[in-house]
């Protein structure tokens, strides 16, 4: 998922959080109401109890909230407006309701406070707009508000209002630093894990031809043999060009690279993804055959000679290349070494036969 993807599909997560939050903050306070009524001295009668400060208020906050609910499915761009005129509705009534409680005025911080989870200045001094206009209109047109208000409270609250804004921002700012922050530790790791990918690419590839080096295919020599051991067969090929001296000699150390490069993307062409191949060294490939028969190993070994000794290169003014290959299978108690110099012994076998050969221990069944 992308940044911009991540943002939204977190904002999201977080208005439907509030909604969620802002239907527990109406059972609470309906229950609250409830408890106090039943269990406290109450100077209002029980008509204008349940209807005028537990019915009509509840309904009322409800049916704010299933607004809010709606625009956020169906015009989810209002998102945020709804979202926090909904609050600021809630944070009025409950106002309204519970005036005789000295600081329940603080609830109009909670919907600015809230907006700073969004990291967005904007919505901060939306919200703190609202929250003015709120407390503007209670102190205008609601008697309930007024009957409890001092002159302090006259210039307390828009002071904390604005303090509250002031506080928000910050923390909005700071985030943004702290997010920046991570942003860039991140993409310093990612760099560095890629530098490290390549490293490791490098310290286990051939540069030229792009088949694992000396040091990585002994590495999946060992594991090869741990394997054979438990039972699971391969098979080991050694792969040796032809006269390769000569063609240096007559063509040039560049056009023998050139050459090179083409055997391995030969060899990388024909083999499956379950085999390792690796530039031994010089003009010599090894292969470790898994998951196959010695018969499929050595019809892929013969593909490679057959592909490479019908393929013309210019470099060489339209000739081509043969190779020599030797293949042997794995037996259990055999030596890593012994393989080696068995697959080896072969090869040259191969070589001394006439070359453009696969030499294996069935003599019988050599490939011309």
């Amino acid at each position: 998922m992308s940044p911009s993807g991540t943002s939204a599909y977190r904002q999201a997560k977080w208005i439907k959080r509030f909604l969620q939050t802002y239907w527990l903050v109406i059972a609470l306070h309906f229950l609250a109401q409830l408890a106090a009524y039943t269990f406290l001295p109450y100077e209002r009668g029980a008509h204008e109890f349940y209807y005028g400060v537990l019915l009509y208020p509840t309904l009322l906050m409800g049916a704010v909230v299933g607004i809010a609910q709606w625009i956020y499915r169906r015009a989810s761009k209002y998102s945020f407006i709804s979202l926090f005129m909904a609050g600021t509705i809630i944070a009025m009534i409950i106002i309204h309701l519970n005036m005789d409680i000295r600081i329940i005025g603080a609830l109009m911080l909670l919907p600015i406070f809230a907006s700073a989870i969004f990291y967005r200045l904007d919505l901060t001094f939306f919200t703190f707009a609202l929250q003015a206009v709120a407390f503007f209109v209670m102190y205008r047109w609601d008697y309930w508000f007024k009957y409890f208000f001092s002159s302090f409270d006259l210039i307390a609250i828009p002071i904390f209002l604005v303090v509250g804004t002031l506080v928000a921002s910050i923390m909005i700012i700071n985030g943004r630093e702290l997010v920046s922050d991570l942003e860039a530790s991140l993409m310093a790791k990612q760099d560095l894990l890629i530098e490290n990918a390549v490293m490791r690419k490098l310290s286990t590839t051939d540069a030229l031809t792009d088949l694992y080096n000396h040091i990585s295919f002994h590495e999946f020599y060992d594991k090869a043999l741990e394997y054979g051991d438990q039972g699971a067969p391969f098979h080991l090929a050694l792969i040796d060009i032809d006269n390769f001296k000569l063609i240096n000699d007559k063509y040039g150390h560049r056009a023998g690279d050139i050459i090179l490069a083409r055997v391995a993307k030969v060899i990388r062409d024909l083999i499956s993804s379950a085999d390792i191949a690796a530039r031994y060294g010089g003009e010599e490939f090894a292969i470790l055959f898994f998951e196959k028969t010695f018969e499929e190993a050595e019809a892929i070994a013969d593909k490679i000679r057959l592909r490479l000794s019908g393929t013309p290169h210019e470099e060489m003014d339209g000739a081509a290349v043969t190779v020599s290959i030797g293949l042997k299978s794995y037996s259990q108690g055999t030596t890593k070494e012994q393989l080696f110099e068995e697959v080896d012994a072969l090869l040259y076998a191969a070589k001394h036969e006439g070359k453009n050969k696969v030499r294996t221990p069935y003599s019988s069944t050599v490939f011309t």
